[in-house]
């Protein structure tokens, strides 16, 4: 779950280093997104998990 943490503030510190106005650039748009979202999905994945099953 800490993985999944990192990777959802990586992608809004990812967003917030766009140059573009607003961040309407690659960054902003693109590439932040992205990153938060599989971070979302590393949560999903991490809460659901099994331990048990082997």
């Amino acid at each position: 779950m800490a993985i999944g943490l990192a990777v959802v503030t990586a992608g809004f510190i990812i967003m917030s280093f766009d140059s573009e106005p607003y961040g309407f650039g690659f960054l902003g748009l693109t590439l932040g997104p992205m990153v938060v979202l599989s971070g979302f999905v590393l949560e999903i994945f991490a809460i659901l998990r099994d331990p048990n099953k082997k």
